[in-house]
């Protein structure tokens, strides 16, 4: 089982702390992932494969890039459907917070224009990106629309790499022909948000657990078995 999967089983199933916190950590992820996003389109140096989608519907059609990123995701989540995934309560926030997020913020902050602040913010976006996804999905209240096509697809023995870089070169692709952005930025993130969630999507998932808690939720996150 790829790696990669195991890190979503343990974020989505295998948590600590009572339902407030976890409340509190997914809206306070979520928010911050649409944050991290804005900060990338602001930065103007690249974005990642989804935004690039969504900034290049949203130059064709005038439609602000966040509610794109709203479209997009419900219908992404009508592939669930078939797939026979279930979608959580941080499901359904996830569709429809970080759009929000991504359209208020690009409404009221002007983008930098210097190119060393721009690279700061882009660097800075990645990174915020990373402890983002990691508290959205360590609050184990259910998956992103894509993060669960993917590990639906994982769920039924396709690789979880081949299924990312398969959804993700072809978003990536239409977006470009689109006329998003495809910078360092995009690179950079492709290369840094595999790591970064490797090390913030354990780290949440454990936070506020009691140490008899923690060789449970290590058993859950090594499981085979996809609960749906």
């Amino acid at each position: 089982m790829d790696r990669e999967l195991a890190l979503l089983k343990e974020g989505q199933f295998c948590h600590g702390g009572g339902m407030p916190r976890r409340l509190i950590q997914l809206f306070a992820g979520l928010v911050l992932y649409g944050i991290s996003d804005s900060m990338l389109l602001l930065a103007g140096l690249g974005v990642d494969p989804w935004d690039v989608l969504h900034q290049g519907l949203a130059r064709r059609t005038g439609v602000p890039t966040g509610t794109w990123a709203i479209i997009a995701g419900a219908a992404v989540l009508l592939l669930w459907i078939p797939l026979r995934q279930r979608p959580g309560l941080g499901t359904l926030c996830n569709v429809v917070l970080i759009g929000t997020v991504i359209d208020v913020v690009l409404a009221v902050v002007s983008p930098p224009h210097s190119l060393p602040v721009r690279a700061a913010v882009m660097v800075s976006a990645v990174v915020l990106n990373g402890v983002a996804t990691g508290l959205y999905i360590g609050a184990g209240l259910g998956p992103g629309p894509r993060d669960g096509l993917m590990t639906g697809f994982a769920a039924r023995g396709h690789s979880l790499r081949v299924v990312r870089t398969g959804i993700e070169a072809t978003v990536l692709l239409a977006g470009w022909l689109l006329g998003g952005t495809v910078g360092i930025g995009t690179v950079v993130y492709a290369a840094c948000i595999g790591p970064l969630a490797h090390v913030f999507v354990p780290l949440f998932s454990r936070t506020g657990a009691s140490p008899t808690a923690r060789a449970p939720r290590r058993a859950c996150a090594a499981s085979p078995r996809h609960p749906r």
